[in-house]
């Protein structure tokens, strides 16, 4: 689709960019944790958007960060959408909110997503978060 092709490689940056932060248990724990202050309201505890009721409703649908579109970007460009956010799609930008470690750590978090369903429900929307 032209649009995914354009978005990939026209609109989202950082391609080239490497992550600074090494893929240890203890760095994905704590991008576990970053991402979920913010970013488990739209995708989920476990990025998959376990537990979110409109998920699938809005337009564009939330994508699952497990899903091959998502981990076909690089890291670079997954943490200039973090960043930046994707406009006109619902992904806000978080620039400000978190730190460049932070944002690096999500990354990481997002290449080592655990099993769809496993870590349950958003509390936020009366799950039990596991």
């Amino acid at each position: 689709m032209a649009v995914n092709w354009t978005k990939k490689h026209i609109t989202v940056g950082g391609k080239n960019d490497k992550n600074p932060v090494t893929a240890l248990p203890e760095n994905i724990a704590d991008g576990k944790q970053v991402f979920a202050s913010y970013c488990m309201v739209c995708h989920g505890l476990d990025g998959q958007n376990t537990g979110v009721p409109f998920a699938e409703t809005i337009s564009p649908a939330v994508p699952s960060l497990a899903g091959s579109e998502v981990q076909s970007y690089t890291d670079g460009q997954l943490k200039w959408i973090i960043e930046n956010g994707i406009y006109p799609s619902g992904m806000p930008p978080s620039k400000g909110m978190f730190s460049d470690d932070d944002m690096w750590r999500m990354v990481l978090y997002i290449r080592h997503l655990p099993k769809q369903g496993s870590l349950g429900e958003p509390p936020i929307y009366g799950g039990d978060a596991k």
